[in-house]
């Protein structure tokens, strides 16, 4: 039985949103990378890989640990109840 990657765009959609009213980017774009992990242990719990693309004020002038934190921190549960992996890009 071949295993399909989950249906994440109720989760996209909140993880926008989050990051949205934390962060105010001029760009963001989620990308679903949980396609590329189906049979991984993370991703047999169901939860979800993603690539977030951000250009935000208010990532400017921090180290690359700030910028993911304070991104983490944005999307608050989420990391724990919907995020098995995130990659954060950065667009200065």
């Amino acid at each position: 039985m071949t295993q399909q990657a989950p249906d994440n765009t109720a989760r996209i959609e909140k993880m926008q949103q989050l990051i949205s009213e934390a962060l105010q980017p001029e760009q963001l774009e989620i990308i679903d990378d949980s396609h590329k992990h189906i049979g991984h242990a993370g991703a047999k719990s169901g939860l979800g890989h993603f690539t977030v693309i951000i250009k935000s004020d208010a990532l400017e002038g921090k180290r690359m640990l700030q910028q993911h934190r304070l991104v983490y921190d944005a999307l608050g549960d989420m990391m724990q109840t919907d995020i098995h992996a995130l990659a954060i890009k950065v667009i200065k």
